[in-house]
This record gives structure tokens, C-alpha cells and sequence, in this order.
């Protein structure tokens, strides 16, 4: 065979096996891209929808904080939406990761979050129905507690589901790049033995290939030792085998380099993300330790500062003084003042008064030298950027922080801080309004012996019933024992029980008019108080703003006690209606620890509840009743005790008691108080349940009250079907245990639901007038909302006491009302008949010649004026007061003393729904 011929046969057989091989090759690169890709864009799909999962884990944890602290309506709504997307998004990324994942791990996780988020959502809908009926009520604490903890479980079985994405994605890297080595590794055998076959024969072919093949090999050997932010190139401008490998593996190279990139970018989002929420945790922790606003100050600006990476920081607390209101320091965080400047600011005054007033941040960059001082012990230096941040609640600058520091603040930095100031600003309102209230509570407590002298007209006619009645024994006794005088006696009894009927009519009726003369007066005098303590005109000093508070919350004092004789008149007479209906024992254990933690921690005594363990979780009682006696007796417990502790014990007991002439072992539940107090003598204990009847009842004594508390707890003890026992020893103590019968639960929940609806729909015969400490943003926008509704209306006052009709009239007149007046019913109706255009009539029931309901049943006689809004006032609010006016025709029923707020808002409902 020629040379030539072995050259072209060696040199075509070299060029086939070599095409052969490239083409394999090729193919094999090609392939590896594409599983490459298909690697990426899979698993990078799978760590967004975990990633997914995680952001709106967290989004529906900050959702839920804010149905806790906002109280708007509309508010709510939108974050019901908010919650319901989120909960979407969750689902349908949990369906698109088991649908793509099929790992044992990956669907065990997501079947845990499943359990977790259906127990969540539960208690999510819990807090929302909660909101939903009464914007303001506070949820439980232990609701909260749950939520809490799922929320951050929930939170790491996310986390945990993204890991094992980044883990999976990162496993199939590497076995990518291991087949990328083997085809490498298959390249270099393949040339060897091609190169091999024709060396003897093709050295210039050898040597035009040599310096391509070097240049790739030297490339992918270069790989391995390089960074995956930048690895190298191929650079061969053939069009051959060789450049579409160089081509293929440059491509190859920018799609690991974007892939790392992106995967660098995650890690660093979530780690300044896990940064965020650690930092806000922290800072939320520290709350509870505060028990006061220098306390939160000085907590707060010493976490804060370091947490931002800045080094000097001052907390300004907004106080006012007279008319003027400043922005004071009262901590700060290495801060540094030789001349004792910049302790207070006025509203607009440099930058600290400006942000206030502004109620926006000022950011300062490239501060100069001479500015301030960030002093150590060894020398200062200036800061280079200072950041100055006002702290809000619901619009209103409560303080402002200043923070100094010598590096720029990073957007993380500046985002923990938008994320902790509005709940600090929740906090400090929280607190302000805690030590006011304190405040208030003291200044309550020293006019509650004023009363006394009322309730002893009550007590004397209560000696004149007592006695009539022990005559009416002796004469029974007396009847029995003279046989031939019976039917005399009989008729001496007949006509006894008729006194006795006519003495207890007396005594109702003399109940009634006792409120209705009491609450009289009392309402003019609730009224002109309320008006002067809103001090709408400003122009009332901080101290007579205090008096017209002081005198507002005797006169509701007054009306506590009022009710309390009402309620003793109708436990003693059966008229009092005891509802039954489901009672969860945390409930009651959240009800006690919200009463009184304020007066322990005043008095520092330590307040301790403990229900046991075994007891189911609710029993069927009279929820408000039960309420009223713990509420009595703690109060008694916390009055007569200056030290030591309150204790409230829940258990199950086995009480003997009489059942058909024998003892009967009964399962009962006990609520036993246990007080370290002054304690009571045993001589005093037979009487100590009596009305207005006091272990110490002088006039000198050092514990004031009315005496009616006990008795009251007594009477309602019985109602429940149950009683209450006392054990004292002078100076250790005292022990009331109440038993009540242990009734589980168990109608069906068809029942239940309808006994807490129709429960909830009844009207109590007086509802007490509680003392406003402080009328917040809501109620202002509110009252200024109202007033545009009730601006240039005619309202008729028919009221013979002039001293409520001079009240009404001037709360009225703030709004811009035209009021018309009547002295009783037959002249309202004349100046009805000379005003038909009157748009409302406030009417008194109780009133001479023609009283509130036979002028309100004349008005409804005449066609146009059945629509006429009218609103009974009375103050003789006894039993079935409400549906009497209702049934006489009045439009709706409100009992002096009226409180404005209430009048106001039903008054904005019917000339609404008038117009």
C-alpha cells in the first residue's frame, strides 16, 4: 500500500474516529448542559416556592399582630384579605413542591406545616370573630401565647423545607460537575488513542490540533482551582470540533457563574432577613420588663443603639407642662453633655421639636467635627451620619430618638428600625395609660367612705322589716298553741301578710323612687362633669381638669352603689334572672389576673390563681353572676391585706350536703379566696354576710365600704344553687370558699349557640356608668364624624327637672342644635303641633299632669309623626323599664344618669335612618 494511500487511509480512519468521538462527546456535553439546566431551573423553582412559603408564614404572623393592637373595622377587613391571599399562596406552593418533590423528608415536612397551619388558621378565626364583635375587646393571653408559638413553629418547618431545596439543589451540583469530569476524563482517553493511531503518520496533523487541545486542556484544568464568580474562558476562534466544544463549555461556564450568583444573593436576603426578624425579637422581648416609661426608655435606647451598629443615641419622652408641650430627655445611650444642654425642646424646636412636629424622619450624612462628641475613655471623635426618628401611635408623636453613628446605616439597620418604632409606640401609649389610670384608681379610692351616710336610711327600714317579721312569728307561734282562738288568729295573719305585702310594695316602690330621685340629680351632674372633663373650649387648667375627673368618677361611685342596693332588693325579693351558659375556666383565670395584677402590683402583694390540672376545661354556670362574687371577695381580700398574698384556688370537692332529710356526698366546685390579711374574730364571722353589716363598722374604722358586698355574694352564692363558708383567724387571715354544683357541659352545640345568642341579646335593668380615663384618637374622629350629623337639628327636651333640661341643653348646643323645651308631656305636644319640623324628641317618663308615656302614645296617634324618632330618658330604671317605653312607642330607652357618648351615638342612628 502506497504512503499516500496509508496516509489517506490512516489519516481518513484518525478523521472518522475522531468525528466519531467529537460527535459522543458533543453529545454527551450537550446532554450534561441540559440536565445542568434542568437541575437549576428545577430546584431553583423549588427553593422560591419554600422561600414562598416562609414569607407569607411570617406575613400572616405580622397580619394577626395587627388585628391585636389596630381596633378599626375597616382595618380589619383589609387585613382578613391580606390573610386569606397569603393563605392561598401558602396552599399553592405546598401543592407545587409535593407535586414536583417526591422525597420522603420533603412531604413529611410539609404534612407537619399542614397540621401546624390548620391549628393556626383556627385560632387566627378565633382572634378575628373576636375583633369582629368588639374592635376593643383584648384577646387572651394564652390565645396569644398559642398563636405565637405555632406562628414560629411554623416558621422553622418552613425554614427546614427551604434548607432541604438549597441542600437537594446543591447535591445535584455536585453530581453534575462529577459527570462533567468524566466526560473530560473520557476526552482526553479518546484523543489519546486517536493521537496514538496516527502519530507515525500525521505529525503536522498532531501539530495543528496540539495547540488547541492545549489550550483547552490547560482551560478545564484551570477550572477547578478557580472561583465560581469567575471562572475561565475558552478563547478559539476555529469553527471546528474543538471551538464548538470551547463554545459549549463557555456557555457552560456563564450558566454556573449566574447560578452562583443568584445563589449568593439568596443566601444573603435570607440571611439579612433571619438578621431582622432576630434583632425585632429581641427588642419585642424586652417590652414586658418595662414597668414604666423610664424604665422602656432606658431599656429600649441601650438595646437599640449597639443592635444598629451606631454608638451614642438619646430617648425624648413628649410631656407637657401648662399650655406648652416639650419633648424631654430621660435616657440616652453613651451620651455625653458637659454644659447640661439639649435636655428639653419645645415643638419645633431644632431638629428634635422639627421631626415631632413634622412627624417624619431626618436622616444627617457628612456631619461636621464640631458637631458632637462620641467620647470614650481614651478620646472622642465625631460622628458621620445621625438619624432622628419620631415614635407614633395612631398619629401622635409619643417620643423621639436620636441615634449617632460612625458608619452609614445599611437598609437592614434602617429597616429594623421602621420595624420597631410603631411597636414601641404601642407599647409607651400602653404604659402612659397604665400609670394614668393608676393615678386615677388612688385618687377614686379615698372618696369611697362618703357613701356610708346614704345607705343608713336603707338599713334602718330593713331593722323596721326584720322586726314586723319576728312579730309575725310570735303571733303564728301564739295561734298554734290556742286552739279555740284559731280563726281569730287566722284573720289577725290574713291581715299581717297584707301589711307585710303593702310594707314589701313600700319598699319597691320606695326602691324606685330612691333611684329615680338619686340617679336625677346624678345625671345633670354626670353630664356637666363629662362636658367640662372633655374641655372642648381648652380653657380649663390641668389641676381643674383633675377636680371635674374627681368629681365625674365620685358621682359613678355613687351609681356603683346605687345598683348594688337595687341588685341586694331583687336577690332578696327573687326578682333577679340568673342565665346560664358555658364557662371556660381560663376565662375566668384571665378575667381575675386582668382585675387585679394593677392592685398587687400597687400594693406588692403577690397575686397567685391556680386552677388544678384534672378540671375539664369549662362548666355551666351564670358567667356575669360568678364574676361579680370572685370580683367581690378578691376586692375585700386585696382591702383588708397589706402584705404578704391573694389566692385564688379552683378544684373539685366532694361537699356534703342535705338532700331529702340526710347527707348526701356532692361533687362540687370550689373557688377558694385565701387572703394573709387582718383576718376576722370569731364573733364577728355569724354576721359578717349581713347589709351594711362590716367587721369593723365604726365611723373611725381604718377599711371603708358600704357592707353590701358579702350579702350580695350570699344571696347570688344561693341562686347558683350553691353557698358560700368562711374560715378566719384574727391576724393570719381568711379563707371564703364558694361551692357551686359541677355541671359539665354537654347539650349539643345547636343549644349552646343559641343560649350565648339569646344571652347575649338581654337587656340588664341598669348598666353602671364607667369612668372615661382617657378618650382616645377613635373616639375624637368619631365624635367629629357625628357632629356633622347632628349639626342645625331640632331636638325637642321634654323634661320637668330644669337642672337636666339645663345640662341636655348645653351639651346639645356644642353641636350647633336648635333646642326646643316642654315642662311635661302635654306641653311638648303643643310645641310639637307649633314645631312639626322637629327632627328628634328626648322625652322624660316621670313628669306631672301628663307623663312620658301617655304623651309619647298621643304623639304615635297622629300619622305624621309615626316616624318621629323618640328616645325615653328615665331615671326610675327597674325591671322591664325598657320594654315599657318600647311597648308605649318610643323609638329607643336610655336610664339616667345618661352618659353623653351613648345618648349621642343613638341619636346619630335615628336621625340617620330618619334622613
Amino acid at each position: 500500500m502506497k504512503f499516500r494511500t496509508k496516509l489517506y487511509v490512516s489519516t481518513g480512519s484518525i478523521i472518522v474516529l475522531i468525528s466519531i468521538c467529537v460527535i459522543i462527546l458533543m453529545n454527551m456535553l450537550e446532554q450534561s448542559m441540559v440536565n445542568i439546566d434542568v437541575v437549576v431551573t428545577d430546584k431553583y423553582e423549588r427553593i422560591n416556592m419554600a422561600s414562598t412559603i416562609k414569607y407569607e408564614t411570617v406575613n400572616i404572623a405580622r397580619e394577626l399582630k395587627e388585628i391585636t393592637a389596630n381596633q378599626s373595622n375597616e382595618s380589619l377587613e383589609t387585613v382578613i384579605n391580606t390573610l386569606e391571599e397569603s393563605t392561598i399562596n401558602i396552599n399553592r406552593a405546598m401543592e407545587s413542591l409535593e407535586r414536583i418533590d417526591s422525597k420522603e423528608k420533603t412531604h413529611e415536612l410539609i404534612a407537619k406545616y399542614k397540621v401546624l397551619q390548620e391549628s393556626y388558621l383556627a385560632a387566627a378565626q378565633q382572634v378575628i370573630a373576636i375583633k369582629k364583635i368588639e374592635p376593643k375587646a383584648a384577646i387572651q393571653l394564652q390565645l396569644l401565647n398559642d398563636l405565637k408559638l405555632t406562628g414560629e413553629r411554623m416558621s422553622q418547618h418552613a425554614e427546614l423545607l427551604r434548607g432541604l431545596q438549597e441542600q437537594e439543589m446543591k447535591n445535584e451540583l455536585y453530581r453534575s460537575r462529577d459527570t462533567y469530569h468524566w466526560a473530560v476524563s473520557t476526552i482526553y482517553v479518546y484523543l489519546a488513542i486517536s493521537l496514538s493511531l496516527g502519530i507515525g503518520f500525521i505529525i503536522w496533523i498532531i501539530r495543528g490540533m496540539t495547540k488547541n487541545l492545549n489550550q483547552v486542556t490547560t482551560v478545564m484544568k484551570s477550572v477547578t482551582n478557580s472561583s465560581t464568580d469567575a471562572l475561565p474562558r475558552i478563547e478559539i476562534f476555529s469553527k471546528d470540533e474543538i471551538g464548538a466544544i470551547a463554545t459549549a463549555f463557555n456557555k457552560m461556564v456563564s450558566e454556573l457563574e449566574a447560578h452562583s450568583k443568584r445563589e449568593k444573593k439568596l443566601i444573603e436576603e435570607s440571611e439579612e432577613h433571619s438578621w431582622l426578624k432576630t434583632k425585632l425579637a429581641e427588642i419585642l422581648a424586652m417590652y414586658p420588663e418595662a414597668k414604666d416609661v423610664q424604665m422602656l426608655a432606658e431599656l429600649f435606647i441601650s438595646k437599640l443603639v449597639p443592635m444598629v451598629g451606631a454608638s451614642n443615641g438619646v430617648f425624648y419622652i413628649k410631656t407637657v407642662e401648662g399650655n406648652e408641650q416639650y419633648l424631654k430627655k430621660i435616657a440616652g445611650y453613651a451620651f455625653f453633655n458637659q454644659n447640661k444642654e439639649f435636655e428639653s425642646f419645645r415643638m419645633g424646636e431644632g431638629l428634635i421639636g422639627q421631626c415631632a412636629l413634622e412627624k417624619q424622619p431626618i436622616f444627617l450624612n457628612q456631619v461636621p467635627d464640631n458637631y458632637i462628641k462620641i467620647r470614650s475613655g481614651m478620646g472622642g471623635a465625631s460622628p458621620k451620619n445621625i438619624i432622628i426618628l419620631p415614635i407614633q401611635n395612631e398619629d401622635e408623636v409619643l417620643a423621639v430618638i436620636e441615634i449617632a453613628s460612625f458608619e452609614s446605616f445599611s437598609p437592614s439597620q434602617i429597616m429594623l428600625l421602621e420595624e420597631v418604632i410603631p411597636t414601641t409606640g404601642i407599647t409607651l401609649k400602653s404604659i402612659l395609660n397604665h400609670m394614668k389610670a393608676e393615678r386615677l384608681l388612688q385618687e377614686s379610692q379615698t372618696l369611697t367612705e362618703e357613701l356610708q351616710a346614704q345607705s343608713e336610711e336603707l338599713q334602718l327600714q330593713q331593722e323596721e322589716l326584720r322586726t314586723t317579721n319576728e312579730q309575725l312569728e310570735e303571733q303564728y307561734a301564739t295561734s298554734v298553741l290556742k286552739k279555740e282562738e284559731l280563726e281569730k288568729v287566722k284573720e289577725e295573719l290574713e291581715e299581717k301578710a297584707k301589711q307585710l305585702e303593702i310594707s314589701s310594695q313600700y319598699k319597691s316602690e320606695f326602691l324606685a323612687n330612691m333611684s329615680h330621685e338619686l340617679r336625677t340629680p346624678l345625671n345633670s351632674l354626670l353630664i356637666l362633669a363629662q362636658i367640662l372633663a372633655d374641655n372642648g373650649d381648652g380653657n380649663l387648667t390641668a389641676k381643674q381638669a383633675e377636680y371635674i375627673r374627681t368629681i365625674y368618677s365620685s358621682g359613678n361611685d355613687l351609681l356603683h352603689l346605687i345598683n348594688d342596693i337595687l341588685d341586694l332588693a331583687k336577690v332578696e325579693s327573687g326578682k333577679l334572672e340568673v342565665i346560664h351558659r358555658e364557662v371556660d375556666f381560663h376565662n375566668v383565670e384571665a378575667y381575675i389576673k386582668q382585675q387585679f395584677s394593677p392592685i398587687a402590683n400597687k400594693k406588692n402583694i403577690q397575686l397567685i390563681v391556680q386552677v388544678e390540672p384534672d378540671l375539664p376545661s369549662s362548666f355551666y354556670t351564670d358567667e356575669h353572676r360568678l364574676q361579680q362574687i370572685l370580683k367581690n371577695l378578691l376586692s375585700n381580700a386585696f382591702k383588708f391585706t397589706e402584705s404578704g398574698s391573694v389566692s385564688l384556688l379552683v378544684r373539685k370537692v366532694i361537699k356534703e350536703t342535705t338532700r331529702q332529710q340526710r347527707l348526701h356526698g356532692e361533687s362540687m366546685l370550689a373557688f377558694s379566696v385565701i387572703d394573709t390579711g387582718i383576718g376576722i374574730a370569731s364573733e364577728e364571722q355569724g354576721t359578717i354576710f349581713d347589709a351594711f353589716k362590716q367587721a369593723d363598722g365604726t365611723t373611725s374604722r381604718k377599711y371603708g365600704g358600704t357592707g353590701l358586698g358579702l350579702s350580695i355574694c350570699r344571696e347570688l352564692a344561693y341562686l347558683l344553687g350553691g353557698f358560700i363558708e368562711l374560715t378566719s383567724q384574727v391576724g393570719k387571715g381568711s379563707n371564703f370558699t364558694l361551692y357551686l354544683p359541677y355541671n359539665q357541659v354537654n347539650e349539643p352545640k345547636e343549644v349552646i349557640d343559641y343560649i350565648n345568642e339569646a344571652s347575649a341579646g338581654l337587656e340588664t335593668e341598669h348598666e353602671p356608668q364607667e369612668v372615661t380615663n382617657s378618650m382616645d384618637d377613635e373616639e375624637s374622629s368619631n365624635k367629629q364624624l357625628g357632629a356633622y350629623l347632628l349639626k342645625n337639628k331640632k331636638v325637642l327636651i321634654v323634661d320637668d327637672d330644669i337642672r337636666n333640661v339645663y345640662a341636655l341643653t348645653i351639651a346639645l348646643e356644642k353641636y350647633d342644635m336648635e333646642i326646643l323645651v316642654a315642662d311635661n308631656g302635654r306641653e311638648g305636644i303643643e310645641v310639637l303641633n307649633d314645631n312639626p319640623d322637629i327632627d328628634l324628641i328626648l322625652m322624660d317618663i316621670m313628669m306631672p299632669e301628663m307623663d312620658g308615656f301617655e304623651a309619647i302614645r298621643t304623639i304615635r296617634r297622629k300619622s305624621m309623626f309615626t316616624t318621629l324618632p323618640i328616645i325615653a330618658l328615665t331615671a326610675k330604671a327597674m325591671k322591664h323599664s325598657r320594654e315599657e317605653c318600647l311597648n308605649a312607642g318610643a323609638t329607643d330607652y336610655i336610664s339616667k344618669p345618661l352618659n353623653l357618648d351613648q345618648l349621642f351615638s343613638l341619636m346619630h342612628v335615628w336621625l340617620y335612618r330618619k334622613e
